[in-house]
């Protein structure tokens, strides 16, 4: 990270992505949308000429979703599956495939089997939670936030031995002490353990870790490719929230290699229909806005956010954050 293509982000966008009254997503169209994401990202005409410039035939894969909001909010799985066709189509065999995530219980409410070609190894770096065995013990951040017993974060152990390539596949979604959860929080809450000790209290710590934890080497090196799902999102009281309320559907997927040009849009998208709602923006520092609940009044919530971790990441090289500097392309179809 930032990759390839630092400041770039394609955005692709269809009506038929998900029908909203059924919650069906369409797999043919999240198909298309991904093609010509990825396309258009590489300037490559052909699908697998893209998928080459990230990823080789040698190469075993961690393909890292996010299942924390389930069943509403996560990585669907017929984007998954269709990231794993073309990367089956490259000539990887299907037991060098890993579709990854921190619990396992949140995995098999996605029930991501289904959708996949057998082979291709669902795995959860905590089979019980709390569980240690899936993180190496070897690679960690260590800091204090308040005085806590456990003030080290280890890497899942897949990351550190296994992996040689990963591809990021976040959600597009509000996040109460973040302020958005997308690539740059999947990719460093998701990949450690103990992380969310840094939001226990109305002042967090999100600001400076997620870019820190994000920056440990290898997850850096090998974090080559993100695939934002924007299907479904909330824009308020992410992700466990569930309130039907503050669900909307974007319909898109955003692709790039730099994950804070991506945020960054992320934050816009999520501010735009905050300010459509009449809700707060989620830069708001105001302690008149706080309350130590689950907030089902979207102008209270429990912690002062911080998405401005986004920005933070940006000065520590991942990525480019300046919007004047991040080159949008939208596709519609």
């Amino acid at each position: 990270m930032p990759g390839h293509y630092p400041g770039k982000a394609v955005r692709v966008h269809s009506d038929r992505a998900i029908n909203v009254s059924s919650n069906r997503v369409d797999a043919s169209c999240m198909k298309a949308m991904l093609s010509a994401g990825m396309r258009q990202l590489t300037g490559a005409s052909d699908d697998r000429d893209a998928w080459r410039q990230f990823i080789s035939p040698d190469d075993t894969v961690g393909i890292k979703v996010n299942c924390s909001g389930a069943p509403e909010i996560n990585s669907n799985p017929e984007l998954v599956a269709s990231i794993i066709e073309n990367l089956l189509s490259l000539g990887l065999p299907p037991e060098r495939l890993y579709i990854y995530d921190r619990f396992a219980y949140q995995m098999r409410i996605v029930n991501f089997e289904t959708h996949v070609p057998k082979g291709v190894k669902i795995a959860a770096a905590e089979s019980s939670r709390g569980s240690i065995a899936g993180y190496d013990p070897f690679t960690y951040v260590e800091v204090n936030f308040f005085g806590e017993e456990d003030t080290r974060s280890n890497l899942i152990r897949l990351v550190s031995e296994k992996f040689t390539k990963i591809i990021n596949v976040p959600t597009m979604k509000e996040h109460r002490a973040a302020g958005v959860t997308g690539c740059l929080k999947n990719i460093a809450y998701g990949d450690f353990s103990n992380v969310a000790r840094s939001h226990k209290r109305e002042q967090s710590n999100t600001y400076s870790f997620i870019g820190t934890l994000a920056s440990v080497e290898p997850l850096r090196s090998r974090t080559v490719l993100n695939v934002m799902d924007g299907l479904r999102s909330i824009w308020h009281g992410g992700p466990f929230l569930q309130d039907p309320r503050f669900l909307f559907y974007p319909k898109e997927i955003v692709v790039g290699t730099d994950p804070v040009a991506l945020d960054h849009l992320l934050i816009d998208m999520i501010e735009a229909k905050r300010r459509q709602e009449g809700a707060p923006s989620i830069f708001d520092r105001s302690s008149a806005h706080l309350k130590f609940v689950h907030e089902r009044d979207p102008n209270f919530n429990s912690f002062i956010r911080e998405p401005g971790h986004v920005q933070y990441a940006s000065e520590l090289g991942l990525g480019i954050y300046d919007k004047s500097q991040i080159h949008e392309k939208a596709i519609e179809l």
